[in-house]
């Protein structure tokens, strides 16, 4: 495989006699600065922008154990970067163009990434899956296609689940690698996965990318350094991924839920099929998938694409069947006085609210949405708010946005605004004002159409919250 470019050894050889900075304390990179103890690294220096006390505390014992050589935290915590170090391990939100670090490569720093360093070592296959939405589903599907026959290790991490990288070596070559991939992490990466798969493309993450262009060729990083051994599943009904494949140097295969595929998957008339450009196999009904919505057919059909020489029918009927979901993925929650309450706090954008609420087909929704701006347009969620949801209860900065796309649909539609809104300062105060509005037969939606950071430290935490007060109703 050409995108392996050394051996582990070699790795290891080599940067035990580096300095090396570490960016960020987060999930990814406390595992990261272990790792790099364990191969041998003796001198690190550890880098946040934090300086509360959680990581005052952390850096100190880091210290105490030996485990890093020094620190610095706080707002001004890059300008002693340039000149400290050999290499430098970025957390993806840090920009690659950040002043700082464009000092430090000019001095002759080596910028790289947990992520990075892991695809450029695997010793074996590497599936990428990115796009706006469906990346989590889409990653977790394709993994259990590859597990489900057992005859394989397969590996998942990423964007979800464990960083790989302290495990690269326990991996053989005849194990599998599946990595959710962000365009934080994927902006200005030096290395592409052997298969690459992009889920669709929308406006997202504009507060952090500088415009929707930058964004999108972030995203078509997964793919833009494969040489022809590659492989990249685009989705047909995007028109921005659909123009990929005029760039791609490997083998481009489809799906769609709209169109017949030659070489990929499609849905049509209750089915699901394939073809490998000579034959077509029918592999499933829809009703065979449990997930709800469109949009998970649409994960379901990527998945397929990307995992069908390596599976089987019968493999892929069995994961459609049990695979109930990801956590706070239209998550169900429980049933009180006759209403269903469901978290899906993943929804960070609001093409996500939309493929949330297409899933139910009446309007008897109690929804709650609003978070952080990501700068992000909202129009196009005022048509199906206005389509199935009866009460909209708002928080967070973006509640003005999502109120002017409802009122401006209803405006188009010429009638007058039928559906009760509220606008909460907090999740409790949210969740007993939707138990007050809900009647016997609705639903309460989690679907915020926002990011968390405004009150939580991410996603999970927001659901987490939220499901904790859902639970002690009445109140």
């Amino acid at each position: 495989m050409s995108r392996c470019i050394k051996s582990f050894d070699e790795f290891k050889r080599e940067i035990s006699k580096k300095k090396v900075a570490v960016l960020g304390l987060g999930i990814s990179n406390m595992p990261l600065i272990n790792f790099l103890n364990n191969i041998g690294v003796k001198n690190i220096i550890a880098f946040d922008i934090k300086d509360d006390e959680d990581t005052v505390k952390k850096v100190n014992d880091m210290i105490s154990r030996g485990l890093v050589s020094d620190y610095h935290i706080g707002k001004d915590y890059l300008k002693y970067l340039p000149g400290c170090a050999d290499v430098i391990f970025k957390t993806p939100i840090v920009r690659f163009d950040t002043p700082e670090l464009l000092e430090a490569e000019s001095r002759g720093a080596v910028v790289t990434s947990e992520i990075e360093v892991l695809m450029q070592l695997c010793p074996c296959k590497v599936f990428g899956v990115t796009g706006s939405d469906g990346k989590t589903t889409t990653t977790t599907v394709l993994s259990k296609l590859l597990s489900e026959s057992g005859k394989r290790k397969v590996w998942v991490g990423g964007n979800i689940g464990t960083p790989l990288l302290s495990y690269l070596p326990e991996m053989s070559a005849d194990d599998i690698v599946v990595l959710e991939l962000s365009s934080f992490q994927l902006m200005n990466i030096k290395v592409s996965p052997d298969v690459s798969i992009i889920t669709n493309i929308s406006p997202n993450h504009l507060d952090v990318h500088k415009s929707y262009d930058e964004y999108i060729d972030a995203k078509a990083n997964i793919f833009r350094l494969q040489d022809e051994s590659g492989t990249v599943i685009l989705n047909y009904d995007n028109k921005i991924t659909k123009a990929f494949s005029d760039n791609v140097r490997g083998s481009v295969k489809f799906f769609s839920y709209l169109n017949r595929v030659e070489n990929g998957a499609w849905y049509e008339n209750g089915k699901i099929y394939y073809s490998n450009g000579s034959k077509c196999f029918e592999i499933m009904d829809r009703s065979d998938i449990v997930l709800l919505g469109k949009h998970n057919v649409e994960n379901y059909l990527a998945a397929i694409t990307a995992a069908f020489e390596d599976v089987s029918e019968d493999d892929i009927k069995r994961v459609a069947g049990s695979f109930t979901g990801v956590a706070h993925r239209m998550q169900f929650i429980r049933e009180l006085e006759g209403v269903k309450y469901y978290n899906s706090s993943i929804d960070s954008s609001p093409n996500r609210t939309i493929n949330a609420l297409s899933v139910f087909d009446k309007r008897n929704i109690v929804l709650i949405a609003g978070g952080k701006d990501k700068n992000i347009p909202y129009d196009e969620i005022g048509s199906s708010i206005v389509d199935k949801v009866k009460v909209l209860i708002l928080t967070g900065p973006t509640a003005d946005k999502i109120e002017k796309a409802v009122k401006d649909e209803f405006d188009r539609r010429k009638c007058e605004c039928d559906i009760k809104i509220f606008y909460c300062t907090s999740y409790i105060e949210a969740v007993k004002n939707a138990y007050n509005n809900a009647e016997n037969g609705d639903c309460v939606v989690l679907s915020p159409a926002s990011t968390s950071f405004d009150m939580f430290k991410n996603f999970e935490d927001r659901g987490n919250r939220f499901i904790e007060f859902v639970n002690k109703l009445p109140y």
